[in-house]
């Protein structure tokens, strides 16, 4: 057997990753004022936010703060927009062209979910976009700042499993086509809402909350592309990813415009809840600040935009409308939430396992690999789990098993992650193997795999069949009644004396 060699990275990864930003959603009458918002994003290290308008006192307060901003024109200006060229024009001039640079617009979502929008806005959106676009141009704004228009997932006409991804049919020709036609000729990207949150909450009996909360959990296989995903919110991206390549636009990139998790909600909003909201949003800043993309793009840093800076108390609908904020009015967080990689340094998700990542493979703890890659560590008094020889197709069952109902985190080894290569299934299942036994502990038994695994202390390996297991077994039940007897008559003899 050739020699093996053995990474030990049980530290964060923090190279550059994705962005993040809040949306800065003001239905509600008890919010600070601009210049106090500004304050607070500028204290949390804040560099983007999203806003719903172009309400004059917000963007000039955000002037000279270096912060980002995106800017919308609202669903009931698109017809108008889409109508008459000078109309958008005037409306850049007066909105955009008069605060940039100084205020740092860097974005216009032009609507917000037009597809579902009630009063059925979408014919205006390619239209509206394009004179908009014109108007940058006329203004020699269109290097500093990109078109685009929020889309929500129920676009799709398909999303599971993510490589069946597919947008609806009669949007594709008039509306899909044309307007990533747009984005590419610009350089722009696509802005999607996405909301693991009402997944789960209709499908709470089918999907695990640990997999929505990107926990750790055994992850979900995806037979159309071979990759397995361990969290909701990476499965909804790549399935509007898939979208996009079925129509031949690889291409252009992703942002996420919206994504977010209730801290309260009515008795039926299954999963609503500050823990929840906490784990969510925490664990995705974590998972957007390490970088690693998708499992399909895995290159792909995104930048996400949370929903939202505060609990909004005038808006319609179900409890949960109004506990989205990560910050109450009187700007105290309503749970703690990282912001920044400095942040992320203190935080914890109290129920994420002890090793492992939640997210883009950056996290990777000890991580054995056979051939080409070589590990730093002696590896004194550590010990490792690694496969054994005992055949492809033993040994393929076992990585799937670990990778699996093993729950071992296999994201690392899947293609264009961190530990793909070498790309063999024995450096494969090592990797898996030894993610198992170390998130048990090392427990014993816990490096067996039917055989297909063995442990390895330093340079002496221990490869252990059937029978040998099973001695062991029996011998430390001997060891513990010994003990326990024992502790039995001390104590009878301590009464008696």
């Amino acid at each position: 057997m050739a020699p093996l060699f053995f990474f030990l990275l049980a530290i964060f990864s923090f190279a550059d990753g994705g962005s993040i930003g809040v949306n800065y959603g003001r239905i509600a009458n008890d919010l600070p004022s601009p210049s106090k918002v500004v304050k607070l994003l500028k204290s949390q290290g804040i560099n983007r936010v999203k806003v719903y308008d172009t309400d004059p006192a917000v963007l000039k307060s955000l002037a000279g703060s270096g912060i980002k901003v995106t800017v919308d024109l609202p669903n009931e200006l698109l017809r108008a927009a889409a109508s008459k060229r000078s109309f958008a024009s005037g409306w850049v001039e007066r909105n955009v062209a008069a605060y940039h640079p100084h205020t740092q617009i860097e974005a216009i979502a032009v609507g917000n979910e037009v597809f579902v929008d009630r009063k059925n806005t979408t014919g205006f959106l390619v239209p509206a976009m394009k004179n908009l676009h014109e108007a940058l141009v006329k203004f020699n704004l269109h290097s500093d700042i990109k078109i685009s228009s929020p889309v929500a997932l129920s676009a799709l006409q398909n999303s599971y499993p993510s490589s069946s991804g597919s947008f609806r049919p009669e949007l594709i020709e008039p509306v899909f086509k044309p307007m990533f036609e747009l984005l590419r000729q610009t350089g722009s990207y696509l802005m999607v809402n996405a909301y693991p949150f009402f997944a789960y909450e209709s499908n709470s009996d089918v999907i695990s909350l640990d997999y929505a909360l990107f926990r750790e959990n055994p992850g979900v296989p995806d037979a159309g592309n071979g990759l397995r995903y361990f969290s909701l919110f990476d499965a909804q991206i790549d399935a509007v990813f898939a979208a996009m390549s079925a129509m031949k636009f690889d291409d252009i990139p992703l942002v996420v415009t919206e994504t977010g998790w209730p801290s309260k909600g009515d008795d039926n909003e299954i999963g609503a809840s500050m823990e929840n909201a906490a784990a969510y949003n925490g664990n995705l800043v974590k998972r957007i600040l390490t970088g690693g993309g998708t499992p399909l793009r895995p290159k792909a840093d995104l930048t996400v935009f949370l929903f939202a800076l505060f609990n909004e108390n005038k808006k319609d609908g179900p409890s949960s409308e109004r506990n989205y904020g990560l910050f109450y009015p009187n700007r105290e967080k309503v749970y703690n939430v990282p912001f920044t990689t400095e942040d992320l340094k203190d935080y914890r998700d109290k129920q994420s396992p002890a090793t492992g990542d939640m997210g883009g493979g950056q996290v990777r703890v000890s991580a054995p690999n056979n051939g080409s890659r070589s590990g730093s560590g002696s590896g004194s008094g550590k010990s490792w789990c690694v496969a054994s020889d005992v055949g492809k197709d033993r040994l393929q069952t076992a990585l799937d098993y670990a990778c699996g109902e093993g729950g071992a985190d296999c994201r690392p080894i899947q293609p264009g992650s961190t530990c793909y290569d070498p790309n063999t299934l024995e450096a494969h299942a090592s990797y898996a193997f030894n993610s198992y036994y170390q998130k048990t502990g090392r427990a014993a038994g816990s490096c067996y795999f039917g055989g297909a695994a063995h442990t390895n202390l330093g340079n002496v390996s221990f490869q252990l069949d059937t029978e040998k297991v099973k001695w062991l077994d029996r011998l430390l039940v001997l060891i513990v009644d010994f003990v326990a007897s024992l502790v039995n008559l001390i104590n009878v003899i301590w009464m008696v004396v």
